[in-house]
């Protein structure tokens, strides 16, 4: 291993402008981590190729891939785990650090990541970083923070172990004969800040429209409503690189309702926050094991 960890960021992309989401901040927050960026840019109906192209005149480290999605990959979302496989198996660094095109990175933190990286690069047994989740739902100020939200995900993988992604969230280390594992990870110290949830209305049942097909499901009309106990306000600050997108492309005001009609799954939620409350449990879903922290 170099003395130096050499860090690849990559995504994939496609109608991102169609679908609203934030991904020049995204892959703006990430550049000044990483020695290069691979992005599977997928042929699509908007602009987002242009953007894209844009930005890559301006950025040597990025580097595009154009892809075309098959449409048949729909189930259970496989056609996200090609993109992403297909953007990660370009990738050169060390560490390859997978960025959704909802997903930012707070430019108060790059200096923690770095270290974390340099800090575990030489120790073997460490195969990702997990970063603590920021979801944001119904508009800025408010996070989801039931345990049917992810809290923590693998971002930072070593490039050096064979790795394969199921669907677009998470990696099983394929180290044995057709038998996969979650991977060995310590914590990243930062967040991810994932605005998903947050964009305009018209943008996300644009999204929900798309991502039906691929779950073979139908996709509801699209409102924000969630159990307000699992809600809590965002005392914190946003990444700067995501302010515009914010003022223009996010849900400015949202409110939680106090008469929501609890869904059979959130009242299961309901009784596993009151658990973690009483024990001191994190009954979130974990894509990982946690072996240093």
């Amino acid at each position: 291993m170099s003395a130096r960890a050499v860090i690849s960021g990559f995504t994939f992309l496609r109608n991102g402008v169609k679908l609203g989401f934030p991904f020049e901040a995204s892959i703006r927050s990430l550049l000044p981590l990483v020695d290069e960026f691979v992005i599977a840019l997928g042929a699509g109906e908007d602009d987002t190729v242009a953007r894209v192209r844009a930005l890559a005149a301006r950025e040597p480290k990025l580097r595009i891939i154009d892809t075309l999605w098959n449409e048949r990959m729909a189930e259970r979302g496989f056609v996200y785990a090609q993109q992403k496989m297909i953007a990660q198996y370009a990738c050169t660094g060390d560490w390859a650090f997978y960025l959704e095109g909802d997903e930012v990175l707070h430019e108060g933190e790059l200096a923690a990541i770095r270290a974390s990286v340099d800090r575990h690069h030489g120790n073997p047994e460490v195969e990702a970083l997990v970063f603590d989740y920021l979801h944001f739902y119904g508009s800025p100020q408010w996070l989801a923070v039931s345990p049917a939200w992810y809290r923590r995900e693998c971002r930072l993988i070593r490039n050096t172990i064979r790795t394969y992604a199921p669907d677009g969230q998470f990696w099983v280390v394929m180290d044995r004969h057709r038998q996969g594992r979650h991977p060995k990870a310590a914590l990243a110290n930062a967040h991810i800040y994932h605005y998903g949830h947050v964009r305009r209305l018209d943008y996300m049942q644009a999204k929900m429209d798309q991502v039906s097909k691929y779950w073979s499901s139908a996709a509801p009309k699209m409102r924000y409503s969630l159990d307000p106990q699992a809600l809590r306000r965002f005392e914190g600050s946003h990444p700067a690189v995501v302010q515009p997108w914010l003022a223009s492309d996010a849900e400015p005001f949202f409110e939680p309702d106090p008469d929501h009609a609890l869904t059979r799954r959130e009242r299961k939620h309901r009784h596993a926050m009151r658990l973690e409350r009483w024990f001191g449990w994190d009954l979130s879903h974990k894509h990982y094991r946690l072996v240093e922290n």
